[in-house]
């Protein structure tokens, strides 16, 4: 449920990396946005030349906002509050009418959310962002209807839509040989937030014996602060898609201004209409060539994890908090552990991000073994989170489910990445995204949501660990067709295929403009 935003902070940013692999890491949408700035450099600005201190500061800043926007020491707790006396809502609500809503907004959210980061450059939609947060904590402060509930879920969902923009402002700021320095910049920022945040919500619980409404009021005044700052930062110039091509098109109109008379009533060399113009124009080229890339073997596979182990992964995150409370519904606030809980697997999932940038095998060979091995294991960990009574074994389960997805989301980017340009890129992963969200709303649709089936969290639990069992069947099929076609292969190649299936260390590398379908450059 609410505990999302707790990863998410840490997860839901879950996509902002440093595509060295060797950096802490981020999640989905927002570490895609980062993974295709890094990967794939454009033309950027040039003010750290002319002036460093100027685009210094304006890193340090951003940064800065990351990290306090991170700090909500009342997220990990959000649930116990609901359940608590304080507001007293019952299991049932919590889990079939309250937390459904967090998914359902979110889908209906992101892809307006991720063109108008664009469109209005950054800015404004970290402002927007900011402003839900707060409304997020006046909510769960004052209300006390489970409409209003509702509606605190429905912000919660903007806010994990806007959190693309910071992910991919910081790349509006400096020129492309930076990008990758100020990439681990921002996102180390957020897990430091994400982490210190956890700590002293606990702290305050568990030392201070505060109660969750004064934890809140914390909060509250922490996401204020963060609003504070989002109206403080700098208005970027340029982005991605579409101040880039009006900028384009600008200078197209410029340079037909300038033909002769006899150019211009030559039909031949006639300025071409709108239509063709956004017939010829590059995003609907890469949305053809989406197409071809999904036949590329490897792209479809990361791309198949990305859609299907996300949503399985968010849908645990969502409920995980409700099954503690279930598991171990603690008489006072002082013993609800959540926080540390929250903490240690922050922790994990950031030592487990840096060691993939250290593995080196034959990812073209072993990548379907990898993924259904890891699969496997977190199958194991949901069906021990779902039938334990012991409270400290379902915190270890969730931590090492957590750092298990960790390690394969930055090989999965850099796989997915490395070989597409940066606008091909950010379009993929936001194709990918939008189907997992489409996928975590049906399964919730069908198995939480009171019009549905309304199953209790433990049997949930149990759905999603036949869903991990599901892919692990499937990606241990694979790995035995591709290893078997691999080895049978292996002696008509000769001595090539060693060389070309050499060990590979995920370290960024120089794509090439990726070519469109009608032969044009996405680069163009």
């Amino acid at each position: 449920m609410v505990a999302e935003d707790t990863a998410l902070s840490g997860d839901r940013s879950d996509v902002e990396n440093e595509m060295n692999m060797k950096l802490p890491t981020c999640e989905d949408g927002d570490m895609a946005v980062s993974a295709c700035e890094a990967l794939s450099p454009s033309d950027g600005p040039q003010e750290e030349a002319r002036d460093p201190k100027k685009w210094k500061w304006a890193v340090m800043f951003l940064c800065f906002y990351g990290f306090m926007a991170s700090i909500k020491p009342g997220e990990p707790f959000i649930t116990p509050y609901l359940l608590s006396p304080e507001k007293n809502f019952t299991r049932e609500e919590v889990t079939n009418e309250i937390t459904p809503v967090l998914t359902y907004s979110y889908m209906a959210v992101l892809v307006p959310a991720f063109l108008l980061t664009d469109l209005m450059r950054y800015k404004p939609v970290l402002i927007i962002q900011g402003v839900s947060q707060v409304v997020i904590w006046v909510i769960l402060l004052l209300g006390t209807s489970l409409l209003e509930m509702q509606f605190m879920e429905f912000f919660y969902g903007i806010t994990m839509a806007c959190r693309v923009a910071y992910s991919s402002y910081i790349f509006s700021l400096v020129s492309p040989t930076l990008y990758q320095r100020v990439a681990g910049y921002s996102r180390s920022a957020v897990l430091l937030g994400v982490f210190i945040s956890s700590v002293v919500g606990q702290l305050c619980m568990s030392v201070g014996n505060v109660s969750y409404y004064t934890l809140n009021a914390i909060s509250l005044g922490f996401v204020s602060f963060g609003l504070l700052l989002s109206l403080c930062l700098p208005w970027p110039k340029r982005s991605l898609f579409f101040n880039r091509l009006r900028n384009q098109e600008q200078k197209e109109l410029a340079a037909a201004a300038s033909k002769s008379e006899l150019d211009k009533i030559n039909p031949k060399d006639a300025v071409p209409s709108s239509a063709s113009r956004w017939k010829d124009s590059v995003i609907l080229q890469m949305l053809l060539e989406v197409r071809n890339v999904l036949k590329r073997p490897n792209l479809r596979l990361w791309s198949l994890w990305w859609v299907f182990n996300s949503t399985g992964y968010y849908l645990v995150l969502f409920y995980v908090h409700i099954l503690w409370n279930k598991v171990y519904p603690a008489t006072e606030n002082k013993h609800v552990y959540n926080g540390a809980v929250e903490a240690a697997s922050t922790l994990l999932s950031t030592l487990t991000s840096f060691s993939a940038g250290y593995v080196k095998i034959r990812w073209n060979v072993w990548s379907e073994l990898v993924i259904g091995l890891i699969t496997a294991l977190q199958a194991g960990l949901l069906l021990l989170m779902g039938t334990t009574d012991n409270i400290w074994v379902c915190y270890l389960a969730y931590v090492l489910f957590r750092g298990f997805y960790q390690f394969l989301v930055p090989i999965a980017t850099f796989q997915i990445a490395s070989s597409l340009t940066k606008e091909l890129c950010a379009l993929v992963f936001g194709i990918n995204t939008f189907l997992g969200t489409i996928l975590k709303t049906i399964i919730n649709l069908i198995f939480a949501d009171k019009r549905g089936l309304a199953l209790d969290v433990h049997s949930q639990f149990l759905v999603y660990f036949v869903y991990f069992t599901i892919l692990t069947v499937v990606y241990f099929v694979c790995a035995a067709v591709v290893i078997t076609r691999h080895y049978r292969n292996q002696p008509a190649e000769g001595g090539g295929t060693d060389e070309q299936a050499a060990s590979t260390e995920l370290h960024p590398v120089a794509a090439d403009a990726e070519t469109l379908s009608n032969g044009k450059s996405a680069k163009a």
